[in-house]
């Protein structure tokens, strides 16, 4: 019986630019020289939004700053708690635990330099907005990972993924818009039914009593998450 040859499996390798070394010094300059330009456009977008609005420049740099920050990094919400199951990835996921527990801080500074130094918290002495948590949040968590999901992405991947020009991202966009609106349309009834609307204001430092157990349990909590996560990415890639 003759051998059979095993065949080959030939796998293309990556395709390399084109470009010669002048074009790329070309393109690197165009590109150079339109960063300069917009630039100087939102600049001078900020000041006349400055004039027209006293928080109008701060606004628009720190939204710049933001969108660009975003669509370098690649934050997304969605990603982070998705592609530790799909993938085994998990740097997204303890960006945003970092990113959880710097904002943890800065709303405790926040606190601090409205209301003093004082550790204590009063019901009233606080500088936000806490909801009711119940039934309802549960519920509305649950149907916003479904379209989170479905659309590929969360409001600031969207958003991020719009202006990189993903049509898929726009029609997501849309439908955001129409189903806030339904929301908002719905929340009046909603808050009549008990069973769907109920639950308590849960603000960690009036629960536990102050500002350092609060912090304590806060990172306290991320610290776990962060550790797990990390053992998680390293197993899922066969590091550990």
């Amino acid at each position: 019986m003759s051998d059979t040859a095993t065949p080959v499996i030939k796998r293309s390798s990556s395709r390399r630019s084109t470009l010669t070394p002048e074009q790329r010094r070309r393109k690197k300059t165009i590109q150079i020289a339109l960063g300069i330009v917009v630039a100087v456009v939102v600049i001078l977008f900020a000041v006349w939004a400055q004039s027209v609005n006293p928080r109008g420049a701060f606004v628009i740099l720190i939204g710049v700053g933001l969108g660009y920050t975003l669509q370098r990094s690649r934050f997304c919400f969605t990603a982070s708690l998705r592609d530790p199951m799909l993938t085994g990835g998990t740097d997204l996921t303890k960006a945003v635990i970092v990113a959880l527990a710097l904002s943890s801080v800065l709303f405790m500074a926040i606190n601090m330099t409205r209301f003093g130094l004082d550790l204590s918290v009063q019901d009233a002495q606080f500088a936000g907005n806490v909801q009711p948590v119940g039934i309802h949040t549960a519920l509305g968590a649950f149907l916003f990972g479904i379209g989170a999901v479905i659309a590929g992405g969360c409001a600031s991947g969207t958003i991020m993924r719009m202006g990189e020009g993903f049509a898929q991202q726009w029609l997501a966009f849309v439908f955001f818009v129409i189903g806030s609106i339904i929301g908002v349309a719905l929340m009046v009834p909603i808050r009549s039914v008990p069973f769907l609307y109920s639950g308590t204001r849960v603000f960690l430092p009036t629960a536990l009593g102050g500002w350092v157990p609060a912090v304590i349990v806060q990172f306290g909590v991320l610290l776990l998450l962060y550790v797990a996560a990390d053992l998680w990415g390293r197993r899922r890639s066969g590091s550990l």
